[in-house]
C-alpha cells in the first residue's frame, strides 16, 4: 500500500477508510494481508484512533476481519460472489447508459471529458487510487443524469463491493490503458445519441471485472 499523507477537508476516519478500501478493491492490499493499527497510522501519519475506527467501518462492510491480538486481515471475495455482483451490474448499468444516450446534455460533455482524462492519467501513471476515484466519479455522475438517486446509490454500493484484484498486475501492461480509454469511447457514443453502442460498450466494460481486472484472460486482445 502506497504511503499517502491525508489532505484537509474530510475526517481522518473517512479518508483513511477510503484509501484502505481503494487499496483493497484494486488488489494493492491482497486478500489475506494482515494490517496493524500502528503500522497503518504510521503510513498515514495520523494517530491510532481514526485508523482503528476506519478498520471497524471496513469490517462492517466486509473488507477486513479481526484477527485477535494481531490486527485486521483483508478478506477474499469468492468467484461466485463476484460473478453475482457483476451480473446485477450488467442488469443495471448498460441500460442506464442507453437511457443516458437518448438525452445526453451537450453542455456537460467537456466536464465528462475532463473526468475521463483523469481516469486515463491515473492509468498511465499507475496510480490506482487516482484511477479508481476518477472512475467512480465518472460513472456515478453519468448515472445521476437519469435523476434516480436510488439507482446511483445501488450502483455505488455494487461498485465498491467489486474486487479488482488484477488491477495491480495490469499497471505494467497496456490493458489498463485500454480499459481507461473506453471511457472516452463511451462519451463518444453518448454524445452521438447512440444508445445501442453505449449499452454494448458499458456491458463490455463491466465484464472486465471478471476478466482483466480479476487477473484473468479475456477473449479479446
Amino acid at each position: 500500500m502506497s504511503d499517502r499523507r491525508l489532505e484537509p477537508g474530510e475526517s481522518l476516519r473517512v479518508r483513511v477508510g477510503r484509501m484502505l478500501s481503494l487499496a483493497i478493491i484494486s488488489g494493492e492490499l491482497a486478500p489475506g494481508t494482515l494490517m496493524t493499527v500502528p503500522r497503518v497510522a504510521e503510513q498515514f501519519a495520523v494517530s491510532a484512533t481514526p485508523v482503528r475506527e476506519a478498520m471497524l467501518d471496513l469490517e462492517k462492510r466486509g473488507f477486513v476481519e479481526t484477527v485477535r491480538n494481531k490486527g485486521f486481515r483483508v478478506t477474499a471475495v469468492s468467484d461466485e460472489l463476484l460473478q453475482d455482483i457483476v451480473e446485477i451490474r450488467l442488469l443495471l448499468e448498460p441500460p442506464a447508459m442507453a437511457r443516458a444516450a437518448r438525452d445526453f446534455p451537450a453542455d456537460r460533455l467537456a466536464d465528462f471529458r475532463a473526468q475521463a482524462d483523469a481516469i486515463v492519467a491515473g492509468a498511465r501513471a499507475g496510480d490506482l487510487p487516482a484511477y479508481l476515484l476518477a472512475d467512480q466519479r465518472f460513472h456515478l455522475e453519468l448515472t445521476a443524469l437519469l435523476g434516480n438517486g436510488v439507482l446511483v446509490e445501488t450502483i455505488a454500493d455494487l461498485r465498491e463491493r467489486t474486487r479488482l484484484v488484477g488491477l495491480v498486475s495490469l499497471v505494467e501492461s497496456s490493458r489498463l490503458h485500454v480499459s481507461a480509454d473506453e471511457h472516452h469511447r463511451l462519451l463518444d457514443h453518448l454524445a452521438a445519441g447512440d444508445a445501442d453502442a453505449a449499452e454494448a460498450l458499458m456491458r463490455q466494460h463491466i465484464r472486465h471485472a471478471t476478466g482483466w481486472w480479476a487477473g484473468k484472460a479475456e477473449d479479446r486482445a
